[in-house]
């Protein structure tokens, strides 16, 4: 298995209003040199979570101890610029297993599907609520159902419907990637085969 099952998250969430983050705001270029995909989390936002010595910023959100949790909320665009996988591998190590915003970036949000961060996009009035609601109060919980495909607000019980394309659907909820996909196949394929 590649990656975490994911089924039902309930999870407190990380707000991260900024609009139009890019992945080089997400992963620096120069932390992309590792090839596997460990400790990539220690950077993530790296130039916004630390000063020129390396010390936490005391005002970005990742260093405030008053937020946590599985789900980052972000603002509108996120994932735009380049298409490194490091950018998810960097959101996936940190331990976030769900991005929401109401816009992402086409090959951010594929990456996210192939790495295990389910990418739930919501409308820019619902975000503005999630965004409102945890300002309000950080424990604010969120549920995301990968079955039902909706997003929850449980203080409220609003809730949203999101897509996801079928077959990311079942490789999410196996903690499969495309290789686990067609490893889990390997008897059929070998039967297959044999009959040729």
């Amino acid at each position: 298995m590649a990656y975490d099952k994911f089924d039902v998250l309930t999870s407190r969430v990380v707000p991260l209003s900024s609009e139009n983050v890019d992945t080089d705001q997400i992963i620096p270029a120069r932390f992309l040199k590792a090839t596997e995909r460990k400790g990539f989390g220690d950077n993530l936002f790296r130039d916004w979570r630390y000063d020129k010595e390396g010390n936490p910023k005391p005002d970005f959100v990742l260093n405030d101890p008053t937020y946590s949790g599985k789900i980052l909320l972000a603002g509108k665009n996120f994932g735009s610029g380049s298409s490194r996988e490091h950018a998810v591998w960097a959101i996936y190590d940190y331990g976030f297993r769900c991005v929401v915003s109401s816009f992402f970036a086409d090959i951010f949000k594929n990456n996210c599907l192939n790495i295990g961060v389910l990418p739930v996009t919501v409308s820019p009035k619902f975000a503005e609520e999630l965004f409102a609601a945890v300002e309000a109060n950080p424990e604010a919980e969120v549920e995301v159902d990968i079955n039902k495909q909706t997003i929850t607000l449980l203080s409220t019980g609003n809730s949203e419907s999101f897509d996801i394309n079928s077959y990311k659907k079942q490789n999410m909820k196996n903690g499969f990637d495309d290789i686990d996909y067609l490893l889990n196949l390997k008897e059929e394929i070998v039967a297959f085969e044999a009959k040729r």
